[in-house]
């Protein structure tokens, strides 16, 4: 078979697909691309054991048609070298030779046989679909996905929770110490589901997503398959039931503190410079209008102390929390300004933005540390 394709859009379809390929397969044919071309269509798959991603790709000039799977890593660092002009694919499926031309030259290297390569996976056929707004679910997945534990102890929490009512979703993660909540009522599916989606397939779908179409969700009780524009991506789901996300969040929290968010995340990270990095603690005393920042690091011999205007509502109190949990949430939050509601040094706090957007909810609850005066 015979084609031509612009070699920029060959780059941009190869690098997304790419994202879902392992650095090292259990099994060598994951290491390859599986390149099919059909009614002038190139469909370019890879995966690993647990996700694969096809994107297509318009082409010219077709003479024939048929399947190849090539590494790669080769490929993709060829395209790049020469992904500024169009380039001539001249494959014989029979041998695996594979001849690349552009301007300039050619390069000629080996395929292997495309029925060595895992068949496309698929949903079973009793599996729900949803449209989900592409802008939310990207907006979802990037507010989320900092939160999931990397603890393989407890897989369930190693990925993002997308829990769907009729006229609501819901993402949240957590690692049992701090719980990052996104709720919209932007999605309206009239369906009740929900899946445990990997923090890798979330990775690849909140950068790939185009936030001005919709994508397909088609979910089963194993897996997921995400459509939109030329991507499909499939991957099977964390089993398991996730922690009652709802019951954790403190019924009552009082008092209200505002603070600018930049502000105190500036003075967290100049704080973090001189704080003990095993405990990772900053004591935040809090008046009705300043908080007093404190960390000390007794091995090193230092300590650093700031201070920061704030709105304060509430009684005074010193809480303790993590510097890293608190760079993460200040940095991943939206908005000037950062609202936080507290009742008790010992319980968690709630942290949102000041400013709301209409139909979304962000919350990040944050466990406080034990405080030693």
């Amino acid at each position: 078979m015979k084609f031509n394709v612009p070699g920029k859009a060959l780059q941009t379809q190869l690098q997304a697909v790419s994202k879902v390929i392992n650095s090292k397969n259990t099994m060598g044919i994951l290491d390859n691309f599986l390149l099919r071309v059909k009614d002038d269509v190139l469909t370019i798959l890879g995966g690993d054991q647990e996700m694969q991603m096809t994107a297509t790709l318009e082409i010219f000039d077709v003479d024939g048609e048929g399947a190849i799977a090539i590494g790669a890593k080769r490929l993709l660092e060829v395209v790049k070298e020469i992904s500024n002009q169009p380039l001539t694919f001249d494959i014989d499926t029979d041998t695996g030779d594979v001849d690349l031309r552009f301007n300039n030259g050619h390069f000629n290297f080996m395929g292997l046989d495309a029925t060595e390569y895992p068949p496309r996976a698929k949903n079973d056929p009793s599996a729900v679909e949803i449209k989900i707004p592409g802008d939310i679910l990207a907006e979802g997945l990037e507010t989320t996905i900092y939160g999931v534990s990397t603890e393989i102890i407890r897989p369930v929490m190693t990925g993002i929770l997308i829990d769907i009512e009729p006229e609501r979703m819901t993402c949240v993660s957590s690692d049992t110490r701090k719980l990052v909540k996104f709720e919209t009522t932007k999605v309206v599916t009239g369906i009740e589901t929900s899946f445990i989606l990997p923090a890798k397939a979330a990775n690849v779908l909140k950068g790939l997503i185009d936030k001005d179409e919709e994508v397909t969700v088609t979910q089963d009780s194993k897996s997921a398959t995400f459509t939109f524009g030329t991507y499909e991506l499939f991957t099977r789901l964390i089993k398991g039931n996730y922690p009652l996300y709802r019951r954790v969040f403190p019924k009552n929290n009082p008092f209200r503190l505002v603070v600018s968010r930049e502000g105190l995340l500036k003075a967290v990270r100049r704080c973090a410079l001189f704080a003990n990095q095993a405990s990772s603690l900053i004591k935040f005393r809090i008046r009705p209008s300043e908080i007093q920042l404190n960390s000390q690091d007794l091995d090193t011999a230092t300590s650093a102390e700031e201070r920061l205007d704030c709105d304060y509502e509430g009684k005074e109190m010193t809480i303790g929390l993590n510097y890293v949990h608190m760079i993460e949430m200040l940095s991943n939050l939206k908005g000037e300004d950062v609202l936080v509601e507290l009742s008790d040094p010992a319980r968690p706090g709630l942290f949102s933005p000041l400013e709301k957007v209409e139909g979304i909810d962000v919350v990040v609850l944050q466990m406080p540390m034990q405080v030693v005066e």
